[in-house]
């Protein structure tokens, strides 16, 4: 056998089905790596810095030689781990077979580091040389950065959901998924719900570069879902501490939007009941975090509420502060009165409203054909 080089598209689609192993160090990989790789590290933080040092003040031969008196000790250690991996994977899935002849396929293993140099080479050789099928990343990791950037300016058909605080946004995505649509869930994969209060059950968030990283590959998996349109909670840029990508955050500001309208007594028995059993602690900091925008009284009148436990009371002043916000940026983005459908609901029937999201898309797919 013999490792392959693979373009990042031909690496990409066969990490759908084998592992991907990242051997830069680990402090590489904690900062951000592929989605679903796993760290089998050549070096430690330590050592990758002692040969770095060294390749850049005396020469290549000599970094070399130092890194194989660090690899030599870890390559049992490493082809093991890799052994128990493959092993571990396989006991969950049926035997793969081959197509065409009937034999079970070879064990692939992805493997690559920074640039697609020495550490994934290294590894690869001695992975190959144990009788695994490698393939590597032709331009490591920094390709991958490349591709993701890529994602987000290819043309898509974007399918915003909108609509003020407590509408029931979240659960009607999830529907939507759940009939088949293309859905990229935003605030899942930034571990964060959005406001003040949207972190508050303790998930660290992704880095802003983990972040795109998980971005760019669900949005290339859901472009290629059978329906064309991909659907979308209406969000600002900022998602707690990560930020959405500018050009797709433009693209999104320009796509259609469709609007909950749903009550205000309803979305408060709503927000009331999904917050209320949080720690009265944790509410307090949240208040706390918007006393600025909020102002000295109302942020008085919601502690005080709080204390009180009158979470109904609470909120409500809480659910205008984000209403007056959330109207202020519906209506800062261009040709929002040609983007807007308004979709009003008495209650928060998530069936119902999927039901009729679904139709008025149908409709408006079918209009846009007819223009053309």
């Amino acid at each position: 056998m013999a490792v392959q080089k693979l373009t990042i598209q031909e690496f990409v689609q066969l990490a759908k089905a084998s592992p991907v192993l990242d051997v830069r160090s680990p402090g590489e990989y904690l900062h951000a790596h592929i989605p679903g790789a796993y760290s089998l590290p050549l070096f430690t933080d330590e050592e990758r810095k002692v040969v770095g040092t060294a390749y850049k003040q005396q020469n290549r031969k000599t970094a070399i030689k130092m890194g194989l008196d660090y690899f030599g000790v870890k390559m049992r250690s490493m082809v093991e781990a890799v052994e128990t991996l493959i092993n571990e994977r396989n006991s969950l899935t049926a035997k793969r077979m081959d197509a065409i002849n009937g034999q079970q396929t070879t064990d692939n293993v992805l493997v690559h580091c920074w640039r697609g140099g020495m550490r994934s080479a290294g590894v690869a050789w001695l992975l190959d040389l144990y009788g695994f099928k490698v393939y590597t990343l032709a331009g490591g990791y920094k390709a991958y950065r490349k591709w993701v950037r890529e994602q987000f300016e290819i043309p898509c058909d974007l399918k915003i959901l909108g609509g003020y605080t407590g509408s029931g946004k979240t659960l009607v995505l999830q529907q939507l998924q759940q009939a088949g649509l293309p859905v990229i869930d935003l605030e899942k994969i930034a571990c964060h719900k959005g406001s003040a209060f949207g972190g508050m059950d303790d998930k660290p968030q992704p880095g802003q570069e983990m972040f795109e990283n998980l971005l760019a590959l669900s949005l290339s998996e859901q472009a290629l879902v059978p329906g064309g349109s991909v659907w979308l909670e209406d969000e600002s840029q900022r998602i707690g501490n990560v930020k959405i990508p500018d050009q797709f955050w433009k693209k999104m500001r320009s796509s259609e939007l469709f609007f909950l309208n749903i009550p205000f007594e309803e979305r408060l028995q709503y927000i009331t009941q999904e917050y209320g059993v949080l720690e009265t602690e944790k509410l307090q900091q949240a208040i706390t975090r918007i006393q600025k925008r909020l102002g000295g009284l109302e942020t008085k009148n919601a502690l005080g509420f709080l204390t009180e436990q009158n979470h109904l009371e609470c909120f409500r002043i809480l659910l205008k502060y984000y209403d007056k916000w959330y109207s202020k940026g519906l209506y800062n983005r261009d040709a929002v009165n040609e983007l807007l459908k308004e979709v009003p609901f008495s209650t928060i029937d998530v069936e119902s409203i999927t039901a009729s999201l679904i139709q008025k898309n149908k409709r408006s797919i079918d209009e846009a054909l007819q223009k053309k």
